[in-house]
């Protein structure tokens, strides 16, 4: 019994495999560094064989030369695709820092090893929270969905103009810190009020210390106003996956 196997199909996977590897070690969720590297690379190369059948009609053999710079711009390619889908969640992220800043827990920040930032307590909260709504509403199975359509816009070996994904990383960018806005404004309203309310009482009775009184207070605002922020998450988890697939979809 022999098996033929086809020189082209193997190329066509391998540049496939190159492309998923590149994305799926930068973009969320399967960037958080609690999953293994082999576990990600296992995942590559069955997302690879996947779309074997979407990649591999069509495609026309290199020569050496020709599959190594093919093999550089499916790196290119891939690592384009997972920043544009880490820009959009990291907007959750942000909110959160926004949070731990206007809320005084930015003094206790320290380095977290598994997404890899220094950040306070609600940064790293909206972070897991974030991940562990894609995984348990399948958010993550329409960002894969999305990078396998990405197939049809830019085929492999094809390379991809890099001015489209540059001006979608600047927009992504405004967007992200707008989103992030959004998504803490309701709670950084009322510490900004707090705040002020603080000063206006140190300026009525200097001796109460007011801005002493202020960090319990805060503390508390915050702990307590952020139910508001985790009831509004899963919808803004889905509203993120979204744009993210947009984008995915949207590169030519």
């Amino acid at each position: 019994m022999e098996l033929a196997v086809s020189m082209g199909w193997l190329e066509s996977v391998a540049l496939a495999g190159v492309r998923m590897t590149a994305f799926v070690f930068i973009a969320p969720p399967f960037s958080y560094n609690a999953f293994p590297a082999r576990i990600k690379a296992m995942l590559a190369a069955g997302l690879a064989l996947a779309v074997a059948p979407r990649v591999s009609p069509g495609y026309v053999q290199h020569d050496f030369g020709g599959f190594v710079l093919a093999l550089i711009l499916e790196v290119a390619v891939g690592a384009a695709l997972g920043f544009l889908v880490y820009l959009v969640f990291a907007a959750v992220q942000s909110a959160g820092g926004l949070i731990d800043m206007f809320g005084g827990f930015q003094m206790a920040q320290g380095f977290d090893p598994q997404s890899m930032i220094n950040g306070a307590q609600f940064a790293r909260l909206f972070h897991i929270t974030a991940i562990a709504l894609l995984f348990a509403s399948g958010g993550y199975q329409l960002i894969i969905g999305g990078l396998a359509r990405s197939f049809e816009a830019l085929p492999v070996g094809a390379g991809i103009d890099l001015t489209i994904p540059a001006e979608m990383m600047v927009n992504g960018v405004t967007q992200m810190f707008l989103a992030a806005v959004q998504i803490a404004g309701p709670l950084l309203v009322v510490l900004f009020l707090a705040d002020a309310g603080l000063g206006l009482l140190t300026r009525v009775a200097p001796a109460l210390n007011a801005f002493a009184l202020g960090f319990p207070l805060k503390i508390l605002l915050t702990v307590t106003l952020s139910a508001v922020v985790f009831v509004v998450m899963p919808t803004v988890v889905s509203s993120l996956t979204g744009e993210a697939v947009g984008l995915l979809t949207g590169v030519r």
